[in-house]
């Protein structure tokens, strides 16, 4: 039985590192930093603790990439429960506010981008 787990484990993670290879990623350490701040917490639930994993709002499996515009912080227990979901079917199960997300998402890009682009 742990060995058929292992198995399957490795193949997708043999899956994932393929799909990840296939398109280009923009999302550099600054860039991701810079996310983290502006969010202040996860971008789904608003939790402030623990360590926050960068998660597609697009998800790779589904055609996303790490860019600036599709990445968001969220905490473990949000990560694992979108999985490759998309976002607002996902929120609308959990019951959490999809709008607000929205807007707030398109807030902090446009600020972010923003800010590169000035001199």
């Amino acid at each position: 039985m742990a060995t058929t787990r292992s198995t399957r484990r490795v193949r997708a993670d043999r899956r994932r590192r393929r799909r990840l290879a296939q398109v280009d990623h923009d999302l550099t350490t600054a860039d991701w930093a810079a996310l983290r701040d502006a969010w202040a917490g996860c971008a789904y639930c608003g939790a402030t603790t623990g360590d926050l994993q960068r998660d597609c709002v697009l998800p790779i499996s589904r055609g996303g990439r790490y860019t600036l515009g599709n990445v968001v912080p969220a905490c473990r227990a949000c990560n694992a429960s979108k999985c490759n979901a998309e976002v607002t079917t996902w929120m609308r199960r959990k019951r959490l506010d999809e709008g607000a997300f929205l807007v707030r998402q398109a807030q902090v890009v446009a600020l972010l981008t923003a800010v590169a682009v000035e001199p």
